[in-house]
C-alpha cells in the first residue's frame, strides 16, 4: 500500500507550517471549544451554555435552536415554544450572513470525524469510492422533511450523528457509537467525503440558508495558479473551485459563490501561491477581457 505526500508540501515550504495550518488550527479550536461551553457545566458546574447544538440557551439570556429541527417540529403539527422561535431566527440570521455551510467545518462535530477518514484516505492512497450524486442529500433533506409532514415523528432526530454525537459527548454515546462508526467507516472505505458531500441533510439544508451569504473564499489570486491541484485534493467540495479558479476566460469572477462551499479555509492552508483568501461576495469581479465587462457577475 502506498504511502503519499499529502497536499500542502509547497505552502509548508513557503509559508511556514504554522500559516500552512492556520485555518485548519482555528477551525479546531472553534470546534473544540464549542463542544467545551458545553461540557464545563455537567463536569465542572460552570453553566455557560445549556443544552445542546439542537437547542441551547447561553448565559441564561441567548436561545440558540436548529432551524432544521424547528422546521421538522412545526411540520408534525406541534407548536415550538416562543424561545425556540428566537432562537432559530438569530441561527437563520447568523448563518445568511456568513455561509451556512460554516456550521459544517466549523461547529458540526462530525466533522472531526469525516476529516479524520478522509486523512486517512490519502495517508493510504485509498482510491475506491462509490458514484453517489452530490444532490443526493437535497433527497434526503427533502425525505426528512415529509416525514414528519406525513407522520406526525420527528424520525430524523433519533438517527441524526450530529445531534447524536453532541449529545453523546456530553451525557454518553450508548448504542450511538455505531452510527458515527457507521460515518467513519462510510467515508473511509465507501464513498471520498461521502457523508458531508453527498448524504448530511443538515448540511444540504445549511447551504441553502446560506445561499446569499456575504463572506466567501476568493480566488483573488488566480492568475498565480500554478495547477499543483492541492486545492482540488482537500477540498470536501472539489466541484466549487473550478468556476472561480479557472473562470477568469468566462467572465466568471473569482468568488466562490456555490452554496455547497464550507468557508473552511482548506484551499486556503494548502495554497503555497496564496491564490486564495477569504472575500467579500460583493468584490465577485468580472473577468478581465473587454467583452466581459457588461456582463452580469453570475448568481449562486
Amino acid at each position: 500500500m502506498a504511502i503519499l505526500q499529502f497536499p500542502g508540501k509547497s505552502a509548508i515550504e513557503t509559508k511556514g507550517w504554522l500559516k500552512a495550518h492556520r485555518w485548519l488550527l482555528l477551525r479546531r479550536t472553534s470546534q473544540i471549544g464549542i463542544l467545551a461551553l458545553f461540557l464545563i457545566g455537567p463536569i465542572a458546574g460552570i453553566w455557560i451554555v445549556k443544552g445542546n447544538l439542537s437547542a441551547s440557551m447561553t448565559l441564561n439570556v441567548l436561545p440558540l435552536t436548529d432551524p432544521l429541527l424547528l422546521l421538522q417540529t412545526l411540520l408534525s403539527g406541534t407548536l415550538p415554544i416562543l424561545s425556540g422561535v428566537v432562537g432559530a431566527l438569530i441561527v437563520l440570521a447568523f448563518y445568511a450572513l456568513v455561509g451556512g455551510r460554516v456550521f459544517c467545518s466549523w461547529v458540526c462535530p462530525v466533522n472531526m470525524v469525516t476529516d479524520l477518514a478522509a486523512w486517512l484516505r490519502r495517508r493510504f492512497d485509498l482510491k475506491g469510492s462509490s458514484a453517489l450524486s452530490r444532490d443526493l442529500r437535497y433527497w434526503f433533506l427533502g425525505l426528512v422533511l415529509l416525514f414528519p409532514l406525513v407522520t406526525g415523528v420527528m424520525a430524523w432526530e433519533y438517527i441524526n450523528p450530529v445531534s447524536m454525537l453532541h449529545r453523546g459527548l456530553i451525557f454518553g454515546m450508548g448504542m450511538g457509537w455505531l452510527i458515527i462508526a457507521g460515518v467513519f467507516f462510510f467515508d473511509l472505505f465507501v464513498a471520498r467525503h461521502g457523508w458531508c458531500g453527498r448524504i448530511c441533510p443538515v448540511g444540504a439544508f445549511y447551504g441553502l440558508v446560506g445561499s446569499a451569504a456575504q463572506v466567501r473564499v476568493s480566488a483573488a489570486g488566480r492568475e498565480r495558479c500554478d495547477n499543483c491541484m492541492d486545492c482540488f485534493e482537500i477540498c470536501p467540495e472539489p466541484q466549487v473551485i473550478k468556476p472561480a479558479l479557472k473562470g477568469a476566460d468566462q467572465c466568471i469572477g473569482p468568488v466562490i459563490l456555490d452554496i455547497n462551499c464550507t468557508n473552511c479555509g482548506r484551499c486556503i492552508d494548502v495554497c503555497g501561491k496564496d491564490v486564495f483568501r477569504f472575500d467579500w461576495r460583493q468584490h465577485n469581479r468580472l473577468g478581465l477581457s473587454p467583452q466581459c465587462q457588461d456582463e452580469p457577475t453570475p448568481a449562486a
